[in-house]
This record gives C-alpha cells, sequence and structure tokens, in this order.
C-alpha cells in the first residue's frame, strides 16, 4: 500500500516572505499614481502598472476603451490590463481581478491620501485595501508559483481593470463582451478573514422634481421643487422600514435598504427653487427580483409627485448591477482558500455573502464560477475604504498573497 505524501507549501511561503518587501514597494508605486473616478482618468495608471509588471518579466497587454465610450459613461479615460500566463495544455484557466479606480480621497485624512506612507505595520492611502493591495497579492502570489511551483498545464490571467465605481461595464464587462478573455474560473479582490461567494445587486437612479421657480417674496407664484422632492423622499424613506421585514437567506447579507447619497437643486436663498434633482441607491438581496425592485421605486416615487400639485418628476436609471449568486462550480476555489487561509491565517475561514457589489457579478452572469478574496482586514468598516485615513495591514497583505499562491498551486496541480 503506497500513501501520497502531504504537499508542501513552504517554499511558496519563503519566497513570499523574501520578496516581500519588493511587494510593499509595488503596492506604495501604484498608490502613488491617482485613480479618483470621478473623474475618471485612469489609463495612466494602467501604464504605469504595465511599466511596474514589465520589470517582472510580464508583458500587459493594453486594451483601452474607445474614447467615446468612456466619455458617454461618465469617465474620462479606461485602459484595461491582461496578463496572460499559460503553462501548457489541459488544466483551468484561473483569472485574477482586481480594480484600480476608486473614489476621491474627500476631507479628514491624516495622512497624505498617495502617499503610501507606513506607520505601526500599516499603509495608509487611497485604493490601499480597495483594491490596489489584490494588484500586489496577485501578482506577487503569481511569481510565486512561478518561481516555486512552475506548473506544467492550464494558465492564469491578471486582469486589472478600471471602473468599478461606475459598474464594471467597460473593466471585466467590456473585457468578457469583447471575447478578450474566457477563464474557467476566477479570484476577485476582497478581503482576507473571509471568502464570499454572493453579494448583492445595486440599482442606481437620477430623480429630478420639477416645480416653478418665483421670487421668495411672492412664493404663492411659484412650486417649490424641494419641498415635492421632500415629499418624495419621505416616502422613499418609510419605505426603508418595510425593507426591515424581509430578510435573506444569505450568511452575510441582511435586507434591502435605500440610500440617497446626493441632492442638489435651487439658484439662490431668495429664490423658490424650480428644480431639484437627486440621487438613490437600492440594495437588492440576491432573493429579490430587479425589475420588481425598479418598478416598485419607479411607482412610490410617482404617487408622491402626484400628491403635490404643480410637481412633475423625471427619472432615469443610472445602474442596474445584477446581485452575485454562487455557481456549482465555485467550490474548488472555496475549497482550497479555506484550506490555505486556515493555515495561514491560523483561524477556520467562513464562506459568506457581502452586502456590497462587485465586478464578480459580470463573470459569474456568464458562466464563469468566481469568489471573491485578497488583502484586507475583516471588515470594510477596519479598512476606511472610502473614507478618511484608508488603511491596509502589511501583515494580512504577507498572508493573504500567501493563501492565493497555495491556492493557485493547489487548482493547476
Amino acid at each position: 500500500m503506497t500513501t501520497t505524501a502531504p504537499t508542501d507549501y513552504s517554499a511558496l511561503d519563503a519566497w513570499i516572505d523574501q520578496h516581500f518587501d519588493e511587494e510593499v514597494r509595488f503596492l506604495q508605486a501604484l498608490v502613488r499614481v491617482p485613480t479618483d473616478t470621478p473623474p475618471g482618468n485612469n489609463a495612466p495608471h494602467a501604464e504605469r502598472t504595465a511599466e511596474l509588471l514589465k520589470d517582472f518579466g510580464y508583458e500587459a497587454e493594453k486594451h483601452a476603451v474607445p474614447t467615446a465610450d468612456v466619455l458617454a459613461y461618465g469617465m474620462e479615460s479606461i485602459t484595461n490590463l491582461i496578463v496572460r500566463r499559460p503553462y501548457g495544455d489541459g488544466g483551468k484557466t484561473i483569472a485574477l481581478n482586481a480594480h484600480g479606480d476608486v473614489v476621491p480621497p474627500g476631507e479628514g485624512w491624516t495622512h497624505d491620501p498617495y502617499g503610501a506612507e507606513i506607520v505601526d505595520g500599516k499603509m495608509y492611502g487611497r485604493a490601499t485595501a480597495v483594491s490596489k493591495g489584490d494588484f500586489a497579492s496577485f501578482t506577487f502570489a503569481l511569481r510565486a508559483l512561478e518561481a516555486v511551483a512552475r506548473p506544467a498545464r492550464g494558465a492564469v490571467e491578471l486582469h486589472f481593470t478600471y471602473d468599478e465605481e461606475f459598474g464594471g461595464e467597460l473593466g471585466p464587462g467590456w473585457l468578457l463582451q469583447k471575447g478578450l478573455t474566457q477563464p474557467d474560473l476566477m479570484i476577485a479582490a476582497g478581503f482576507s478573514y473571509e471568502v464570499v461567494t454572493a453579494h448583492n445587486g445595486c440599482l442606481q437612479m437620477e430623480v429630478t422634481v420639477h416645480g416653478k421657480m418665483a421670487h421668495a417674496a411672492v412664493p404663492h407664484t411659484g412650486v417649490d421643487a424641494l419641498q415635492g422632492a421632500v415629499h418624495i423622499l419621505n416616502a422613499l424613506y418609510a419605505q426603508n422600514q418595510e425593507y426591515l421585514k424581509v430578510t435573506s437567506n444569505v450568511a452575510g447579507i441582511k435586507h434591502p435598504y435605500l440610500n440617497v447619497g446626493r441632492i442638489e437643486g435651487g439658484t439662490n436663498t431668495n429664490v423658490v427653487p424650480g428644480k431639484v434633482t437627486f440621487k438613490l441607491d437600492r440594495r437588492m438581496i440576491p432573493e429579490e427580483n430587479p425589475v420588481e425592485v425598479e418598478t416598485t421605486i419607479r411607482r412610490i416615487i410617482n404617487q408622491a409627485a402626484a400628491e403635490r400639485a404643480g410637481i412633475s418628476v423625471d427619472i432615469k436609471r443610472l445602474l442596474l448591477a445584477n446581485a452575485m449568486t454562487p455557481l456549482a462550480g465555485n467550490q474548488p476555489l472555496v475549497d482550497a482558500i479555506q484550506k490555505h487561509a486556515q493555515a495561514v491565517m491560523g483561524e477556520p475561514l467562513p464562506a459568506v455573502g457581502t452586502p456590497l457589489y462587485t465586478d464578480v457579478r459580470l463573470y459569474v452572469e456568464r458562466g464563469i464560477p468566481g469568489v471573491i478574496y485578497g488583502a484586507g482586514p475583516r471588515t470594510v468598516l477596519e479598512s476606511h475604504a472610502k473614507r478618511a485615513d484608508e488603511r491596509l495591514d502589511l501583515e494580512d497583505l504577507r498572508r493573504a498573497t500567501k493563501v492565493i499562491a497555495r491556492t493557485l498551486k493547489d487548482l493547476l496541480a
């Protein structure tokens, strides 16, 4: 009787440890090139990333989205990158996707948002955690794999894309729609203490409330669009209380919710506002039907507007991102990541859903099983993503790189 010796991953771990200072410098270089979206002038970052990858012997294909399409989308420039590493016939092609675009820094920073400063083992800067950190974890996991494991079949692709903040349609969606890639499995940027197998959908809408402008001294000659908007907003916020009664069966996802994140209108303090515009974000749990959700939102808005004489509304859909639901074929990804996270992190890793929405749905919608895993803390709150002083614990970066490298070794064996 023969037995198979357990696979040894110590050489992979050692390579990552030996090159970790280099990985940190790579991430610092990426953080120091801003990718604020909006405005979304992200082609320069893609060029810089391609330069850095070339130093490792990786040739990045540059796929520039046509300018007219980008401008119509509300951004300035997008160049998506693919690095293809084929190892031999047979085996799976595994894509690793991270996005380089980020929301603007905003106020309240105590560190330079593009300084990539390291304090007490943490790197501070916009996109350190979401998700330039996984440009680094994915790249160095791939380098370790090739230096140590030397796979003989299958392939790995790096997909570095630049419009996740706008929904991903001109990032992974564009690459897939153009037939530029068709992997068998994929891992997308995430955090280190859970593997995400499902996520919420998202509907974003712009609502313009029309009234009639008038002098504030004779307000009765006008129709106050702001008061109309307040009435509509109250109706929408009342719906949030109803959403609390709807719960998801997916661990990590609770209930639907609605947020109004931007409102503007009016011309001056002494003028009755004739137009007010607000933008809303409705998160949809995986069990919801997006068509029904949008129909309900439109009905609530139109009914509330009809209750105010002289008020009319225009409703424009800005984004509809479907929820991600697990595909049966993602189990090898989940099993491998959980096994290696247990070994590297020293604790079991749950497979859960997240209330965020991501690019992964675009792969899953095309039948490509995927999960979300990468370098980051236990919660979005801890990472300060989309807030001041975003940061990444460098030990999380080190550990996640090891988990991903080990996972790739298993899946390509």
